[in-house]
């Protein structure tokens, strides 16, 4: 069996076959089949070639007991649960989540092989500092205490923000919650994670279309669509089990399966209809479809007058993509743009899918809210089998943007006003003048932080260019790949560059063998999510609870337990953990979910209690596979997961919102309006909706948002309880914690026993809203007269605050059509998230005769994000052991290139990585695709050396971001990857 090693002394022979052959020399998958002993099936080989499992009898089995214990997969967003199999401490097993309604008894090969995640070889094993460039064991206290000292004298020189805090999506709900607050605490707003360089400028464009900026319905919902949308996704790759939901749909509801990509991937081979189109050109395809719906009349323009806004401007810019001016910047040729529509128009509802291939270009904002219009021409929306179905990549990338490790936002995406500092400082029970201490000043307290699209310009940008007092000096990448960003060459230069570098991660990542430094790096070993407990939540919106499987192993701790480490050594540990229990080192984790409970009002993450959400998980077997509600049993008519909006206190019972939108259920039964995010009016016109509203409700029209004014014009403030009502006193500033009254004023007439009220009581106490009440009782008062805490809006499909109101096309910056460059150029360069940003600087400049092949780059179904973890388990690396390039034949032929052989492949910036060519018809000619999830290589050199002894991953490659080059969304600072230019030859 697996054990806890408890010294560096292996208790078992080591399994040296395929690590020996790996750390040293390339292996060909018949050596590495051989070496591995996995030719011979599963776990039994193992134990043939003396690994670290050993066959039990049957006599060993009947003596000792086995627990299954419930947990969710850690790569993907779609949640699936993995029941884990433990005897004596030790995880001997696993089965999928056959009761799960997400994963049905299904995973991928990701999924059926985290066991290895958790008891891998290849894992960080205790804290690692490097000294004159080889890596030295150190302890957790010696660790913390020099780490801190430096931290403590950069934010002494240079101010809190020369340190930057990059969380990450691999962090449960609670410990991305507590790793914003901690943030806070030290005091900087340079703070963000993975979402920023995969969904950022999704979570902008949607939430600025409707409201809010997540996926609308669920994978699940999708067995409901007559039709499906999929552009710039993957999912039989990047979300295997995803695939199934959509398989459900195309098979039983005869769903037509429509696929835009510029590459044929495996989700592309199920389509009905594959359109490809040239890299970087979404908006041009989907106004392109629109074209035929509104030249022929298909559009819904009921839902269109009563629901949407701006559809008129939409109409005027559309109308100038003609299908021969689609197919001039496209490639896709009008005919079958129409028969798209036609689909589209004559299948409703139907869905709308994507993922990164949309959202990674500068103008990702733009291709987000194209896809929403589409959708809201078509009345798509708030509809079963209808929506946007959005994919997230990392298992909780949706929890922890939500939870607010990001830059320009705290939790629950309250931005950074005062009035959002204040709310925080409330539910904190903190001292908010204490709070604005610990930041520079209290203008860059509610100023963004610098994204981590950018940190890299944060380092090596002149100081008096940046937006912050100095240069950052010290980064904490804690469970961050770098080798998933983009410009890996001055990412290079710019970790070089750094006092500091602290890499908190099971597994080394890149960052310990991508730069060339000989000390002043860190390696702190974190323990796996299987060896802790919390909630994390899935693309679809619900909560999931994890159980801990096994005690963390070696000497690995939990982030919350680290973080606890921190705060002890910077003084604040008492203040920030406040209202939540320490025992032994160890934040109580339960504690930490109550506490954002208390304050996530925003986007209703207040109902889903601890207890809650383990009742789900303990009670799966009761939901509904297809509309995720309960039926019977414990948790009778919620739906799985409460995913949010969950409005209220636990006490209130909501069961979640598993539809966002959806007007034809009570909102107390988890039906929705759009939310008036945006105002009552613009340009005289009418922001509200018309004529339309939730079932139920009590207003039969538009409304704004909900404030107590709002409640005592209706007169509704009498629903409120005593206590509800003194709460939204605190809130006004009228009583303190204890509830007594605070501070006096002129006699108005109004009082209680406790005397008058001040003069200006009635404004500051009307003017508690939905948002900020931290007893619940407006939205409880509301969502009891039917109506949604948010408002009934229009949805705006023009977004007058963002660069293009009216998505546009606009060309990449490297771009190889001149011709699209002259006719829709790119923006001017800016400065906005405190650091400069070019635009037209780099597009004016042609390097398309030197850098002919337009380069994009995306997922394989074995490996996940930066690959560390995935590459160094044996039962994924044998899978895929090469770094490759797609090539399409006729540009291979033309360069003298043959399939498997090895060539360069470089980037206008310099970049270039040495890999195997793949000849394949897979990408059109002039077009070549890379994986973006190897490392280990950086520009033809092979840098296993330089991992810590035992800790380098089975499977090395070069990063295709090391080619990749400059770009960044307008709106979010997004990094593109999905349409730059490169050059090809045979190495």
């Amino acid at each position: 069996m697996l054990r806890k090693k408890t010294s560096s002394v292996s208790r078992t022979p080591a399994r040296t076959g395929i690590i020996a052959q790996a750390a040293h020399k390339t292996v060909d998958r018949r050596a590495f089949l051989r070496g591995s002993g996995l030719a011979i099936g599963g776990l039994a080989a193992i134990g043939a070639t003396g690994g670290t499992v050993t066959r039990a009898s049957a006599q060993s089995a009947a003596r000792e007991a086995v627990n299954t214990v419930k947990s969710v997969c850690t790569h993907c967003s779609v949640g699936c649960t993995v029941v884990a199999e433990v005897q004596n401490g030790v995880w001997t097993g696993q089965e999928p989540g056959w009761d799960s309604p997400f994963n049905l008894g299904a995973h991928c090969a990701k999924g059926a092989s985290v066991r290895e995640h958790a008891h891998g070889e290849r894992r960080l094993k205790y804290p690692m500092k490097l000294v004159g460039g080889e890596w030295t064991r150190v302890s957790w206290d010696q660790a913390i205490n020099e780490i801190g000292d430096q931290m403590m004298a950069i934010r002494e020189e240079s101010g809190p923000d020369s340190v930057y805090w990059l969380g990450s999506a691999k962090h449960s709900n609670e410990q991305a919650y507590l790793f914003r607050k901690f943030a806070a605490y030290w005091g900087t707003n340079n703070v963000d994670h993975q979402a920023r360089i995969c969904h950022s400028t999704t979570v902008a464009g949607v939430a600025n279309t409707w409201g809010y900026g997540a996926m609308t319905n669920s994978y699940n919902d999708i067995h409901k669509s007559k039709a499906i949308f999929l552009i710039g996704g993957n999912p039989a790759e990047a979300h295997p089990v995803s695939l199934l939901h959509i398989l459900k749909a195309k098979e039983q509801n005869n769903a037509p399966l429509i696929v835009c990509d510029p590459r044929f991937t495996r989700t592309a081979a199920h389509a009905d209809e594959y359109v490809r189109f040239r890299p970087g050109s979404d908006v041009a395809l989907v106004w392109g479809i629109l074209w035929h719906i509104f030249e022929n009349g298909w559009e819904d323009k009921e839902f269109i007058r009563t629901r949407v806004w701006g559809m008129d401007q939409i109409r005027e810019e559309v109308a100038q993509w003609t299908p021969e001016e689609v197919e001039r910047v496209t490639g896709a040729p009008g005919s079958q743009l129409r028969r798209v529509a036609q689909q589209l128009a004559n299948n409703r509802p139907g869905t709308v899918i994507w993922c990164m291939g949309g959202t990674q270009h500068t103008n990702g904002n733009n291709n987000t809210r194209a896809y929403c219009i589409l959708q809201l021409a078509l009345g798509n929306m708030g509809v079963a089998g209808g929506g946007t179905n959005i994919f997230r990549g990392h298992d909780n990338v949706q929890g922890a943007t939500d939870l607010g490790v990001l830059a320009d936002t705290l939790p629950g995406y309250y931005g950074l006003s005062a009035g959002s500092w204040a709310h925080w400082a409330r539910v904190w029970q903190e001292d908010l003048d204490w709070l604005k201490t610990r930041f520079h000043d209290e203008d860059i307290m509610q100023a963004t932080g610098i994204p981590v699209s950018r940190w890299i310009d944060g380092v090596l940008e002149d100081k008096d260019n940046i937006d912050q007092p100095d240069r950052v000096r010290a980064m904490v990448l804690w469970g961050h790949a770098p080798n998933s960003q983009t410009r890996g060459t001055e990412m290079k230069t710019a970790m070089e560059k750094l006092d500091l570098m602290v890499v908190v991660d099971p597994y080394p990542t890149v960052s310990a063998v991508m730069q060339d430094r000989t000390d002043g790096v860190y390696l702190l070993p974190a323990a796996t999510q299987f060896e802790t407990r919390g909630s994390v939540t899935a693309s679809n919106r619900s909560l999931q609870w994890r159980e801990q499987v096994v005690a963390p192993l070696f000497e690995s701790l939990p982030d919350h337990t680290i973080m606890a480490k921190f705060a002890d050594k910077f003084g604040f540990s008492d203040r920030l953990f406040r209202n939540i229990a320490v025992e032994n080192g160890e934040p109580n984790v339960e504690d930490i979910t109550r506490e954002f409970n208390r304050g996530m009002w925003t986007v209703g993450y207040t109902a889903q209690s601890p207890e809650r959400i383990k009742m789900h998980m303990e009670n799966q077997h009761t939901f509904d596979r297809t509309t995720l509600r309960a039926v019977g049993g414990p948790a009778d008519g919620d739906f799985y997961g409460m995913p949010w909006p969950a409005w209220g206190t636990p006490e209130m019972n909501h069961p979640g919102t598993a539809n966002l939108y959806d007007m034809s259920l009570p909102v107390a039964e988890g039906g929705l309006t759009f939310r008036a995010r945006f105002g009552v009016e613009h340009d005289g016109d009418n922001l509200l909706a018309e004529g339309v509203y939730s079932v139920g409700s009590e207003i039969q029209d538009g409304y704004p948002e909900f404030t107590m004014q709002m409640l005592q014009d209706l007169g509704w403030d009498g629903d409120l309880t005593e206590d509800e009502r003194r709460s939204i006193e605190y809130v006004a500033g009228y009583r303190d914690l204890e509830g007594n009254r605070t501070g006096e004023g002129e006699e108005v007439g109004e009082q209680d026993q406790q005397g008058p009220y001040p003069s200006d009581w009635q404004e500051k106490i009307g003017g508690v809203n939905w948002k900020t009440d931290l007893s619940g009782g407006i939205q409880r008062v509301a969502i009891k007269h039917g109506c949604a805490p948010f408002g009934n809006a229009k949805a705006r499909a023009v977004v007058w605050t963002f660069p293009d109101p009216v998505p546009k096309h606009r060309e990449p910056l490297y771009s190889n059509r001149r011709d699209l460059v002259a006719d829709y150029p790119t923006y001017d360069d800016k400065k906005f998230w405190r650091v400069p940003t070019m635009y037209k600087s780099i597009q004016e400049k042609d390097f398309s005769e030197d850098y002919p092949i337009i380069l994009t780059s995306g997922r394989l179904v074995e490996y996940e994000g930066g690959g560390d973890e995935t590459r160094s388990n044996p039962w994924l690396a044998e899978l895929q052991q090469d770094m490759f390039v797609e090539i399409n034949p006729r540009d291979a032929n033309n360069l003298g290139i043959r399939d498997g052989s090895q060539v360069w492949v470089e980037g206008p910036e310099g970049g270039k990585v040495r890999v195997m060519a793949m000849v394949t018809n897979r990408v059109n000619s002039g077009v070549a695709f890379m994986p973006f999830h190897f490392g280990g290589h950086f520009q033809g050199e092979d840098r296993r050396s330089k991992y810590p002894k035992g800790a380098d991953p089975y499977v090395l490659g070069e990063a295709t971001n090391t080619a990749q080059t400059y770009g960044y969304d307008s709106v979010t600072q997004m990094q593109e990857t999905k349409a730059t230019l490169c050059k090809i030859w045979a190495a």
